[in-house]
């Protein structure tokens, strides 16, 4: 017998877990129900160019509502190669203001596909080693759905459009550069 199959027969008729008492006029918990009803956000764009080391936890909290049941994220990672080189580093750089203005122009087309309520976009500059994160997107809506098609075309635009470039240091160019600064330093 599987695990999943033991849990669920230890668990008879009478050990039902007791349900939430209904909410009734006059209770202790009706101003929170209608607080949590009455909440009001303003949908938020969040974007932001470092070349500190990304979060992905902290992206993800940034677009967190309680009016939304999901969180889709995109993150973009620098895997070790590329075309059979061993890479061990990408490296970014972007004409700043037009990349911060072509990702307000994705969230803008993001708002008029799919309804979301939060974006966030996060793109490292400078050295990126293999494995840590070189973008992450975090879109919420209400449905998943939604987010998860937003962070699809999010990731595709920014590719396309976005004037971000990348160099890849591959092992070859690592050592060729390990050279040079020794040379440069005797």
């Amino acid at each position: 017998m599987s695990s999943l199959e033991i849990s669920s027969s230890t668990f008879s008729q009478e050990m039902k877990l007791p349900s939430s008492p209904p909410l009734v006029e006059g209770s202790a918990l009706e101003p929170f129900r209608k607080d949590l009803n009455e909440i009001e956000e303003k949908p938020k764009d969040i974007i932001k160019f470092t070349a500190e080391k990304l979060s992905v936890d902290e992206v993800s909290q940034l677009v967190i509502s309680p009016l939304c049941g999901a969180v889709s994220l995109f993150v973009g990672t620098t895997r070790n190669n590329f075309e059979g080189k061993k890479v061990i580093s990408l490296e970014y750089e972007a004409y700043l203001p037009m990349a911060e203005n072509e990702i307000r122009k994705i969230c803008s087309d993001i708002r008029q596909k799919w309804p979301v309520k939060h974006i966030a976009v996060f793109h490292r500059l400078g050295l990126v080693p293999v494995s840590e994160a070189s973008v992450i997107i975090a879109v919420s809506s209400v449905h998943r759905a939604s987010s998860l098609q937003a962070v699809s075309y999010a990731i595709d635009t920014l590719k396309a459009k976005v004037p971000i470039w990348k160099k890849s240091l591959e092992l070859p160019t690592a050592f060729w550069l390990v050279a040079k600064l020794r040379n440069e330093l005797n």
